[in-house]
Parts: structure tokens; C-alpha cells; sequence
């Protein structure tokens, strides 16, 4: 089971440390491999958030996923996107932004820099989005109950979720704008950069989210009928339809996950160029990376962790939560990415921990299945 999940981890591992040595000897060696371990530290909340989503879809999409979706997560994000990046900012086409990268590191790492601002603003209210939904839903199993059930109850207003996401994002631009003013104004004119990004990453997770979201819901109800409109649907010949209801279903979902991972490697991204502003070496490190993130995300789902350790996805929203948070924040102030993964691994240990707890009251208690016993078990 971990061979044929982990299989294709193993081999880009391989590849990628013998590329590194071919590239840049033994040096390049240690510092890709330093990067991968970098990338999974930073991101196990993104293999579990996905998870989440991901055991909803067919192996099929699981497949495509582990293929077709690591390769927008290796060379899309890991490497093209800080290109992109720069060529945007710098006013530069792509052709000399490639050549920026491979032959100006020092400048290349600038302009990556420099575009902080708008990324850390895209990527935080998207994740920002993703923690408030969560925890403005009603749910049946609750963490950190004293918490959840308020806010559950506030998640009963309309359009809560984006009403906090937008207050923030302005008070973000807001102390962005008067901190620069302060502190020499170098950066001022990008308060508005700031305020764009954030509401660009608002609408992406309204759009894709709610699309996934409605042909989920499709999905369904359209399994709910299958059973009795089985025969009426093969005589119309509405098999076809039926197959491309859950196509797209799994497509917009697979497109959510994309876009999820995307925002939680902003940081990895950025945090990269602290240990190397070679982009080549980046790339390579970050790609493994990312690869066994992907891989863990499926093992997660073929061995039902999620349904054993009920807590682990509260906590991994929470560690979202925390990692919105910290994207914002380092707009202006500057985070150790060891803050930045140590959050996420002591909020999830944390769930992790309270999942044992609960298991162990239920079985002490014949089964029995009670919100006293699962808040007692949550430590709370």
C-alpha cells in the first residue's frame, strides 16, 4: 500500500537529487533536499485539507490528481508561476524573466520579493476564506466546541464569511499604506496592489468553490435518484449526461484543489529563497515536495485516516486559519518559515491527539458516541 502510493514520490526523489547533483554537484544536492523537507513541513495541513476533499471523487480523479496535478504544482507553481511573478512586476517579458532567473539570481530573488505584498494578499484571503467557512458550519462532531458552537451560530448570517474576509483585507491595506508612510513610504503605492490581490482571491474561492460546491450538491441528488430513474435514464439515453454531471463535478472539484494548493505554497515559495535564489534548485526541491504532499493526501483517503482521527480536519482548518493569518501579517513583518510550520504541525499533533482521546472514551464507554465524551477527549 505505501510502495504503490508513495511509488511515484520515491522515483521523482531519486530523479530530482541526481538532477540536483548534475546541476549543481553535492551543494545543489543538500540544499534540494533541505527544500523538500522544507515543503512537506509546510504543507501536511494542505495534504489533509485535501484529503478532505479529495475522498469525495472517484480513484480515476485520484489518478489525475497524483499525474496531471502534480505537474500544475511542480512546474506551475514551483516554476513558472515566480516567473510569471516577475515578469508582471518588473514590466518584462517572459522570455527575459527566464533569463533573469537563470542568469540574475540575485536580481530575480528581488523582484520575487518585491511582489510579496500582492501574493501574500491572494493567498491569505483565499485561506482565510477556506478556515471561515469551515468553522461558520454547523456540524455534528465539534473540537473545540466552546469555540464552534457560537460560531456556528453566527455562521447562520449571510455572506458572514466574506464580510470578515473584506474588513480584514481592508484593514490589512489600511495599516499597509500608513506603514509604509512611516517607514520611508518606499512601498505605499502598493497598498492598493494589496487591496486588489486580496479581492482577486476572494473571487477566486467564491467562483471555483462555489461551482465545486454546486456540482457536488448535483452529484448528490442525482445519486439519490439514481436507483429508481436507472431504466427511464438508459431508454432516453441519458447515461451520457448522467457520466458528464460527474465529470464536471470532479472537475471543478479537482480545480478547487489546485487552486488550495496553490495558495498554500506561497509561502513555501517565498520561504525558498532563504535557503537558495537559484530558481532550478528551488523548483527541484520544492517539486519533490509537493509530490509527497500529493501522496500523502492519497494515502490519507485510501486508509480512512480522516474517518478514524475525526479531529484532524478541524485542525487542519485551523492551521489554515493561522497560516491566513501569517500571510497577512507578512506583508509587513517579516516570519521565520520554522514559526510558520511549527504552527501547522502543533495544531494538527494537537487534533491528532484529541482524535486518540476520543476513540479511547468511546470504546471505555461501550460505543457511545456523545458530544460530552468528544469534548472531553478534544482536552476541553
Amino acid at each position: 500500500m505505501v510502495l504503490k502510493t508513495f511509488g511515484w514520490s520515491f522515483a521523482v526523489t531519486a530523479l530530482g537529487l541526481v538532477a540536483a547533483v548534475l546541476y549543481g554537484g553535492w551543494a545543489a544536492f543538500g540544499l534540494v533536499a533541505i527544500l523538500s523537507i522544507l515543503e512537506i513541513s509546510l504543507s501536511f495541513d494542505n495534504a489533509v485539507v485535501n484529503a478532505g476533499v479529495l475522498k469525495k471523487m472517484s480513484e480515476f480523479w485520484q489518478k489525475i490528481f497524483l499525474t496531471i496535478g502534480v505537474l500544475i504544482a511542480v512546474f506551475g507553481m514551483r516554476l513558472i508561476f515566480p516567473v510569471v511573478i516577475v515578469a508582471i512586476t518588473a514590466k518584462i517579458g517572459p522570455i527575459e524573466a527566464v533569463d533573469l532567473a537563470l542568469n540574475n539570481h540575485d536580481k530575480y530573488e528581488q523582484l520575487v520579493t518585491d511582489a510579496h505584498p500582492a501574493i501574500a494578499s491572494f493567498g491569505g484571503i483565499f485561506l482565510l476564506m477556506i478556515f471561515l467557512d469551515f468553522i461558520f458550519e454547523e456540524r455534528d462532531i465539534k473540537w473545540l466546541g466552546w469555540i464552534e458552537r457560537p460560531l456556528a451560530k453566527l455562521g447562520k448570517v449571510d455572506m458572514l464569511a466574506a464580510c470578515i474576509a473584506l474588513i480584514v483585507l481592508l484593514i490589512t491595506a489600511a495599516t499597509f499604506a500608513v506603514h509604509a508612510h512611516q517607514y520611508g513610504g518606499q512601498h505605499a503605492d502598493k497598498s492598493g496592489t494589496v487591496l486588489t490581490a486580496g479581492i482577486a482571491g476572494l473571487i477566486t474561492y467564491m467562483i471555483v468553490g462555489g461551482l465545486s460546491g454546486y456540482f457536488e450538491n448535483k452529484l448528490e441528488e442525482d445519486e439519490e435518484r439514481e436507483h429508481e430513474a436507472e431504466e427511464e435514464a438508459r431508454k432516453a439515453g441519458k447515461e451520457v449526461s448522467a457520466a458528464k454531471l460527474v465529470g464536471r463535478a470532479a472537475f471543478f472539484m479537482f480545480l478547487y484543489l489546485e487552486v488550495l494548493d496553490a495558495s498554500f505554497s506561497f509561502d513555501g515559495v517565498i520561504g525558498a529563497f532563504a535557503v537558495s535564489n537559484d530558481p532550478v534548485v528551488i523548483a527541484l526541491g520544492l517539486g519533490i515536495g509537493a509530490m509527497y504532499v500529493r501522496s500523502l493526501t492519497v494515502y490519507l483517503v485510501r486508509q480512512g485516516t480522516l474517518d478514524d482521527y475525526v479531529y484532524l480536519e478541524h485542525g487542519a482548518h485551523y492551521a489554515i486559519g493561522a497560516l491566513a493569518v501569517i500571510l497577512l501579517v507578512t506583508i509587513q513583518y517579516e516570519i521565520n518559515e520554522v514559526i510558520t510550520g511549527l504552527v501547522g504541525v502543533v495544531l494538527i499533533a494537537w487534533s491528532f491527539w484529541s482524535s486518540v482521546r476520543r476513540n479511547k472514551a468511546i470504546e471505555a464507554g461501550g460505543g457511545n458516541n456523545s458530544d460530552e465524551k468528544q469534548e472531553v477527549a478534544s482536552g476541553v
